[in-house]
């Protein structure tokens, strides 16, 4: 049911889509009910202050938190110049861990997260390749 939203909300924000969907699959397995221990919350695990940072509403209704990690991440591929890994890094570990590590930090959840959201980004391509024909 998010599809549509996702899709849409990619193409405003200059996201590929199937990026988009790995990350959330990555971040909550489209549950749009997901809190995390450290407090992040929906479909792509948006933190409360970064929620307000982005004027987000209810984040448990998936067409805010949709929104608001949407733009958070494209932020975040604005901020490392399109650079896909690096973007991903920041929306794991924060864009001041990437800018002060010059790269991906050395920490093993970030380097695991942005294989793991990568790995799911080329099956979700995949898939949309299949489903093209």
């Amino acid at each position: 049911p998010f599809l549509p939203t996702i899709e849409r909300l990619s193409a405003e924000h200059g996201l590929d889509p199937s990026l988009v969907k790995a990350l959330i699959a990555r971040e909550s397995c489209f549950d749009p009910g997901a809190v995390s221990r450290a407090g992040a919350i929906g479909l792509m695990q948006v933190m409360p202050a970064t929620g307000r940072e982005l004027g987000a509403g209810n984040l448990f209704k998936p067409a805010s938190n949709l929104d608001a990690g949407v733009r958070y991440l494209a932020e975040m591929h604005d901020l490392f110049d399109g650079d896909v890994r690096l973007a991903l890094a920041a929306y794991n570990a924060g864009p001041g861990s990437v800018r002060r590590f010059g790269g991906i930090p050395p920490y093993a959840e970030t380097r695991a997260y942005v294989e793991r959201v990568l790995a799911y980004q080329r099956r979700y391509r995949a898939l949309e390749l299949v489903a093209s024909l």
